[in-house]
């Protein structure tokens, strides 16, 4: 959810330094093989994830159904699967998109993002101090960076692997590691214990566990490794995409209605929401499975936890990276229109605790439920600032901050 110095270089075409092109763009070369916005792209899909994350807090509750409840639903759990997603891209900025930095080089930009996830760490739990309703994943976020830096150096293939091989292991890792746990229920049957919290919840009990979390993020490295200008690679991340976000759901809706008793099962075992058990192929209104029967396994629903829910979100994700880096290249008017969208996406660190504050500030007590003029307010407050900041400065207010307590990496020898 960073955006840094280093993001620039992902949005100026190969010869110009990194702000030029926006700064001037009449000076930028014309590059047939590289067009200046290849990958402004990556800042449209942050600030769709931005929206996303305020439609899943600040918006209607998605229980209210129709058009405006489905929308809502849509955003929910997996726009915070995108976040993870782009944190791949985060590190690969810091450390060395295509090739990794070595040397003294490399040291500094390893001692950049331990900087950077300690501070989101510091943040993340400050926030979480304040009492407001938000699961706020700025702490886990910072997690994610330190676990997945040891992969830095690896090519998109073996990040690939492991990024599937993670997905598939770590949620039953997971299932085990909450049975090991003290029962914590009526008639002991398990529950997340209530006063989990510090490392454990960040690891395993929290919104956003690190088990089942980091699949998202090396999925993100994976994919950044990539020449993301060429239009084979983009056309191969689409279909890729797709057909796992097609995998998951459609994984998840086949076990739920042909492994026998899961429907039931899942009924009699979860914290329901107000929906039907039916509707866990894809959706959070039924609630989650409270880890009591292996069919909670089956499901695909965002914030589940699941081989099948990774393997959907992740390729919701891919499909929406693709699109927008598609988007801003094919349809130069597209780049122009969404540019307060690229703004947001460009500082959506300062984005995501703005909302976080003003929560706190109006008073908000449950989340969602708001009316939809007040997610409305929210997407015209933080977008209006954005554009304006973005013409005065290049980097967003919290994104400089963060920026200048790295500068202390630079005493790494």
């Amino acid at each position: 959810m960073t955006h840094n110095a280093d993001d620039t270089a992902l949005t100026a075409p190969v010869g110009v330094p990194p702000g030029a092109a926006e700064n001037n763009p009449s000076k930028a070369p014309e590059s047939p093989r590289v067009p200046v916005g290849r990958l402004i792209g990556v800042d449209l899909a942050r600030g769709l994830a931005v929206f996303g994350m305020y439609a899943a807090h600040v918006g209607p509750d998605p229980s209210r159904g129709g058009v405006t409840g489905h929308l809502m639903e849509l955003a929910h759990g997996r726009a915070s699967a995108l976040f993870a997603f782009l944190a791949g891209f985060s590190i690969l900025l810091i450390t060395g998109r295509r090739t990794p930095k070595t040397g003294l080089a490399g040291r500094q930009a390893v001692a950049k993002v331990v900087i950077r996830a300690l501070v989101l760490l510091a943040l993340g739990t400050a926030l979480t101090m304040c009492g407001t309703p938000v699961e706020v994943i700025l702490a886990f976020y910072g997690l994610y960076f330190l676990l997945v830096l040891p992969l830095y150096r690896l090519g998109a293939r073996p990040l690939a692997v492991i990024a599937a091989a993670s997905a598939l292991v770590l949620p039953q890792l997971l299932y085990v590691i909450q049975h090991a746990l003290p029962a914590d229920g009526a008639d002991g049957v398990w529950t997340w214990p209530a006063d989990a919290d510090g490392i454990v919840s960040l690891l395993f009990t929290g919104s956003y566990p690190a088990l089942t979390w980091i699949p998202f993020v090396i999925a993100g490295m994976a994919v950044a490794r990539l020449d993301l200008a060429a239009t084979a690679v983009r056309v191969r991340l689409a279909l890729t995409g797709i057909g796992l976000a097609v995998l998951g759901h459609g994984g998840s809706w086949l076990a739920l209605h042909m492994v026998p008793g899961a429907l039931s099962e899942l009924s009699a075992g979860g914290r329901s929401e107000g929906g039907s058990a039916a509707s866990a192929w894809w959706s959070d209104t039924w609630g989650y499975p409270d880890g009591s029967t292996p069919a909670g396994l089956l499901v695909a629903s965002p914030h589940s936890e699941t081989t099948l829910s990774i393997l959907a979100n992740t390729g919701v994700a891919i499909a929406v990276l693709a699109a927008c880096l598609a988007a801003v290249d094919a349809v130069p008017r597209v780049q122009r229109l969404a540019r307060p969208v690229i703004a947001v996406g460009s500082m959506s660190l300062t984005a995501y605790v703005f909302h976080v504050v003003g929560i706190q500030f109006l008073g908000i007590e449950e989340l969602p439920g708001s009316p939809p003029h007040v997610l409305l307010g929210f997407i015209a407050a933080v977008t209006v600032f954005a554009t304006l900041w973005a013409r005065f400065f290049r980097r967003g207010p919290l994104e400089w901050l963060l920026g200048q307590a790295t500068r202390a990496a630079e005493l790494v020898r």
